[in-house]
């Protein structure tokens, strides 16, 4: 008989947490009964720098998804592989907004695939009221002093205004 997943990983960058990466983890909640969220060090994002700390982006997401049971977040460096062993993770969800996303995604998939095929990787369709959210426009609005309080986190919000806002 296959054995049941028990503990997931959700893995990003998280520069910054926005609603809609909530939503992935508590969909993810839903169906496994233990969520890690896997804050990326990510030095090489997009070919720059990440906005906040890694520190900072695991504060902001451990403040964003405070009571909610049987999550956790913790930093990472590496494979994530690597990482789902080391925790006893037996699979890696990942939300997708649009077929962008999709085949970025499968790449990923496939890769880990190889590297460890018993870690399966499972997909969350973003809610429709998500599907358009990225972090990346967040902070862009965030730069030209936009309001994304209904975007992100009140933490999250008060960060942003504050390194772009000065």
């Amino acid at each position: 008989m296959t054995e049941c997943i028990n503990h997931v990983l959700v893995p990003g960058t998280f520069d910054p947490i926005t609603y809609g990466h909530i939503d992935v983890v508590r969909r993810a909640r839903r169906i496994c009964p233990r969520v890690t969220v896997a804050v990326a060090r990510s030095l090489g994002k997009n070919g720059v720098g990440t906005t906040f700390t890694l520190e900072e982006r695991v504060d902001f997401a451990r403040r964003a998804l405070e009571g909610l049971d049987g999550v956790d977040v913790m930093p990472f460096d590496g494979l994530l592989v690597n990482l789902a062993r080391q925790v006893g993770a037996g699979g890696v969800v990942k939300g997708l907004r649009a077929m962008t996303d999709f085949e970025y995604e499968l790449q990923q998939a496939d890769l880990n695939y190889r590297l460890d095929p018993s870690i399966e990787s499972i997909f969350i369709m973003s809610s429709p009221e998500y599907s358009y959210l990225s972090s990346s426009a967040v902070r862009e609005m965030a730069s030209f002093g936009g309001d994304v309080t209904e975007f992100v986190p009140p933490c999250v919000a008060d960060a942003l205004h504050q390194r772009f806002n000065r």
